[in-house]
């Protein structure tokens, strides 16, 4: 999985950078074979006059070419990484489910299996019972 970090407003620090990696490693781990591209860009928004304004944002760019992008903000950045590390697991856990393709036809081939018991088909007394099923 490559991830880049970019910040805006101030400089990162190790800590920082370890805190992002180890957080979105756990979060999105799981998915490194379906993503292309991990993107995380940080900003202070108001700069020095504080408030709700620190900024984390997720790009993740899946192997369809489907982008999904996290934008999160709270007063605290660390916080605004949990929540939207979060968001970001849950986005892609609902994209991956749906480019997933299930079979849900037999083959023909499944259809057509000869007989090995030597039973015929059309007499229903030849016919294996199903087990019953627990309630």
């Amino acid at each position: 999985m490559r991830m880049t970090i970019h910040t805006n407003g101030f400089d990162i620090t190790t800590a920082l950078r370890s805190y992002i990696e180890q957080r979105l490693v756990t979060a999105l781990g799981w998915a490194r074979h379906h993503m292309r591209k991990l993107a995380v860009s940080l900003s202070d928004i108001n700069g020095p006059r504080g408030g709700v304004d620190k900024r984390c944002k997720i790009q993740v760019r899946l192997a369809g070419g489907r982008d999904i992008i996290i934008d999160d903000i709270d007063a605290d950045l660390y916080a605004a990484i949990d929540r939207a590390a979060d968001r970001a697991d849950r986005a892609v856990v609902k994209q991956v489910e749906r480019t997933r393709h299930f079979a849900h036809t037999r083959l023909p081939g499944q259809l057509d299996a000869p007989d090995t018991t030597g039973a015929d088909a059309d007499d229903p007394q030849d016919r294996p019972s199903a087990p019953p099923v627990p309630r």
